[in-house]
């Protein structure tokens, strides 16, 4: 079995119509014929029926398909490792990422570093909090960092991938539910579940500013070690919690709702960072890369 062959076999199930596939192989139908009569012959089954008027796949054909477009994926895949180490487009990046709700962010970025450069070993590191994953990325444990971080040191290149918004996370059933969206004084004398005060721990800080500022001490009955288990306490009707707009963006929590706080704050700015002086090829790809899935968004935050 040749590669050609295979090609043949693709376009013309892809078409169902020997014309076309030749046409879109940029060949004539007889040797397109020839060849598919050879690939039937060396597997010992026929791959299309054929009629005057129809072509279509048989059960042989539609068993090949799968393994077929697999050959071609690894062909290409081999051809982008070869290209990329002649470009000095192989290596490793590291990537440490805060948060549950940087899941999908990270997500797409390494399927695109998988499909366009799997020369690039690209590997990830969860942590629950922002400061440790700033903390591996300026001792050089790790290349890049996606976190939360109110300061940035001079060291550290970064760049804003999301402008998020405060909301408030009730159970579904809680009194002020229905509302469109809150105050930061409509929940006093409210329960809090929250993340642990942690160094840098953005969301805790932002949790006694607000109630600070609406004259009030947030009663806080229960800590989360993460977001996930923080959305299950608030679905047990243990109390309310304060969590960025990502979060309900990108997961669903049974039980709970997520109404937009009004309070004056600024967004809160998801970033992706590097050390300035790595010149690795393979991180600079990667960040380039990352512009890609993970543009930098307008001023205004996310809804």
């Amino acid at each position: 079995m040749e590669l050609h062959q295979i090609r043949a076999f693709l376009a013309v199930a892809e078409e169902l119509h020997f014309g076309r596939a030749a046409a879109k192989l940029h060949m004539a139908q007889p040797p397109l014929s020839r060849a598919i009569q050879r690939l039937e012959h060396e597997l010992k089954a026929p791959l299309f029926v054929r009629s005057t008027r129809t072509v279509h796949l048989t059960a042989a054909g539609e068993a090949l398909l799968a393994p077929a477009r697999d050959v071609l994926d690894a062909c290409r895949r081999s051809a982008l490792a070869v290209a990329s180490v002649g470009k000095g487009e192989t290596g490793r990046v590291r990537v440490a990422f805060a948060g549950v709700s940087s899941h999908v962010l990270v997500g797409k970025l390494a399927k695109l570093v998988r499909e366009t450069h799997p020369g690039i070993e690209f590997q990830l590191y969860s942590s629950n909090f922002a400061l440790p994953a700033m903390d591996k990325v300026i001792s050089g444990a790790m290349e890049v960092g996606l976190g939360r971080w109110n300061f940035i040191p001079a060291a550290l290149g970064s760049r804003i991938v999301a402008n998020e918004r405060l909301v408030i996370a009730l159970h579904e059933g809680h009194p002020l539910s229905q509302r469109p969206s809150l105050l930061m004084s409509d929940l006093e004398g409210q329960p809090f579940v929250t993340l642990p005060q942690y160094p840098g721990a953005i969301l805790h800080d932002f949790l006694h500013r607000l109630a600070n500022g609406a004259g009030y001490a947030p009663a806080i009955v229960q800590m989360a070690p993460d977001s996930q288990t923080l959305m299950a306490l608030v679905a047990a009707e243990i109390g309310v919690a304060l969590t960025v707009s990502s979060v309900p963006a990108n997961f669903q929590y049974p039980g709970v709702v997520f109404l937009p706080l009004d309070d004056p704050v600024e967004p809160i700015q998801l970033r992706l960072i590097w050390r300035k002086d790595n010149n690795s090829p393979a991180l600079r790809e990667v960040l380039r890369l990352s512009e890609e899935v993970l543009p930098t968004p307008g001023s205004s935050p996310d809804s």
